[in-house]
């Protein structure tokens, strides 16, 4: 009998295989009491443990390939990170000699204790932290020899076996780097969860947040994972397995067809240029900008650089960052966003409680300007590496001219003070503000005098206007890109900027979705930014789209305020190749 889960699409297409189960559980850990002479020996087991799990992980961490993402580093330092901290290293040998009980006990007790502290948090990035937890307190298990089995050997993994977990953590992800399976599923996992960031960078088929696939699926059992609309098929019957074969073909050939007009330029039928960059986290991403075609970096998410390590890092090694993602990107530009940090990114060193609601607070160019030493570095770095390449700086979470004003100024005085050190920096430097919050996108006539560029983070200014938190299974469905209050507000920037004769991107998730590509061209938008992999997909809409002949349909859709109506224009705007 056919079962048919749904779940969270990551992407990646469509894969038909064979389920590999990798089986994890600290349900079943043995617990016994100590002798009081016993306990010596085993705090030394559980710092053995430690020991050789960090040993682990940076073995891990150093056999990365170099053509791996960017993003497995940046976790697997964050685990070792995590590993050193005292929840975890030290205060289960507290519990050990307390209560005189076995060190896998102990952890267990711990760790139930911090997963109790993550589930209380209602900022979904920070709740979602605790699969990492998880993740490296299972490592420990491993090297205590406990009930934790191993995983499967890499070699034993063919090129149909699709993986089937509760989790995968980043140093799965490199334990299995020689292996060629072809899709992977969880229970767990969110929008935000490493699980998911890994997902999309792999470009695997993939599906998380599925809740009992561990449960359903038999090893070795017939299964589809389609990663494009979130379904995963167990069992499939005949006539699924034909339709979803036949899926796999077409897809394979889209991507196939997409390949040769990775060199194409970006023009509309009636030959409009349009300019497609590319989103990167950290500066190993640059490598995947050049392959994919675009024309510069849209988004560069600096604040990448200061998460997953215990120190905030200096001006000079910021500087060191930028001046390589400038240099590499060979003269075309790259949009630096100052660190986005606060909210979702709270990194150890910075000292701020955690809000009671952390997107409503200090988070954006508010932490910044906060933190005004924090911030001044930052621009400093900026400033001196925009003498290697066009450089680009873009303030996040701009909410009115006053505060725009306030970082512009932060922005003078590192100048001033790099002049007075005689620090050479490029005067065609030019700034940008990011429109993410509805304040923003309804003043943003008055931001136009002060600087060159306007970026819309589309992600952030859905949630904000339609008070929906889109990683909130319970209100998910209500994350609508093209409600009309959503639309309006795009217009009305994009308006606004021709007007004023400053340039707009889209650099949010609508940027990189295809069905939205000529949206947003009828609605003036001449510039998106997007992740890498979804570049050759929007660039063949655009290429198949004539402005002239795309204009009816937008205008009755930016007209409208039903929402059902919008979504069959929609649907009619992307029915034929020429429309």
């Amino acid at each position: 009998m056919s079962i048919i889960l749904h779940g969270v699409a990551i992407g990646g297409g469509i894969a038909i295989g064979r389920a590999h189960l990798i089986s994890r559980s600290m349900d079943d850990v043995a617990h016994y009491l100590l002798e009081d002479e016993e306990v010596p020996a085993e705090l030394a087991r559980f710092d053995e443990a430690i020991r050789d799990t960090r040993k682990e992980l940076e073995m891990l961490w150093g056999s990365i390939p170099e053509n791996a993402p960017a993003e497995l580093g940046a976790f697997l330092s964050l685990h070792i990170m995590l590993l050193g901290d005292v929840t975890i290293s030290r205060e289960p040998r507290e519990i050990i000699e307390k209560q005189r009980c076995n060190a896998e006990w102990a952890l267990k007790l711990q760790c139930e204790s911090l997963v109790e502290q993550f589930d209380a948090i209602e900022e979904d990035y920070l709740r979602e932290r605790k699969n990492d937890v998880l993740q490296v307190v299972e490592r420990i298990f491993k090297n205590l020899d406990g009930d934790v089995p191993q995983l499967p050997a890499p070699e034993d993994l063919v090129d149909d076996h699709i993986l089937v977990a509760h989790d995968l953590s980043p140093a799965d992800m490199v334990y299995f780097k020689d292996s060629n399976f072809a899709a992977f599923v969880t229970d767990v996992g969110g929008a935000t969860s490493h699980t998911a960031i890994l997902g999309r960078s792999l470009d695997l088929p993939s599906v998380i947040a599925l809740h009992h696939s561990r449960e359903l699926i038999r090893e070795d059992e017939l299964i589809i994972v389609d990663g494009l609309q979130g379904v995963v098929i167990i069992n499939p019957d005949d006539l699924v397995l034909a339709e979803y074969r036949r899926r796999l073909r077409a897809w394979r050939d889209a991507r196939r067809k997409l390949s040769s007009i990775r060199k194409s330029n970006a023009k509309t039928q009636d030959g409009t240029a349009i300019e497609l960059l590319a989103n990167i986290e950290l500066p190993q991403d640059v490598e995947d900008v050049r392959k994919s075609g675009a024309v510069g970096v849209g988004l560069f998410r600096s604040e990448f650089l200061f998460l997953g390590r215990d120190t905030l890092p200096d001006e000079d090694e910021q500087y060191e960052a930028y001046r390589h993602v400038a240099e590499t990107m060979k003269g075309l530009p790259v949009t630096i966003r100052t660190m986005d940090l606060g909210a979702d990114k709270n990194p150890k060193w910075l000292n701020h409680a955690v809000a009671d609601n952390p997107a409503l607070g200090l988070t954006g160019i508010r932490l910044c300007l906060a933190e005004p030493l924090m911030f001044r570095e930052q621009l400093r770095a900026l400033l001196r590496a925009s003498v290697h390449g066009k450089i680009k700086v873009l303030f996040p979470m701009v909410n009115s001219l006053p505060e725009l004003k306030q970082a512009l100024a932060q922005f003078e005085y590192a100048k001033q003070e790099l002049r007075e050190e005689k620090v050479a920096y490029s005067e065609e430097i030019e700034v940008g503000a990011m429109i993410e919050i509805p304040s923003a996108a309804l003043v943003v006539g008055s931001f136009l005098k002060h600087i060159d560029f306007l970026s819309v983070g589309t992600n952030d200014l859905i949630q904000y206007t339609l008070a929906i938190d889109r990683n909130d299974d319970s209100v998910s469905h209500l994350y609508d890109p093209i409600h009309p209050a959503v639309l309006k507000l795009i217009l009305h920037t994009i308006k606004a900027g021709i007007k004023g004769g400053v340039p707009v991107s889209v650099c949010g998730e609508m940027a990189g979705d295809a069905r939205l590509t000529r949206l947003l061209l009828g609605m003036g938008l001449r510039k998106f930014s997007m992740h890498p992999a979804n570049l050759l997909a929007v660039k063949q809409q655009v290429l198949n789209t004539h402005l002239d002949q795309i204009a009816p349909i937008t205008a009755r859709m930016l007209r409208s305020e039903d929402p059902d109506k919008i979504a069959d224009l929609l649907q009619q705007l992307n029915a034929e190749p020429g429309v």
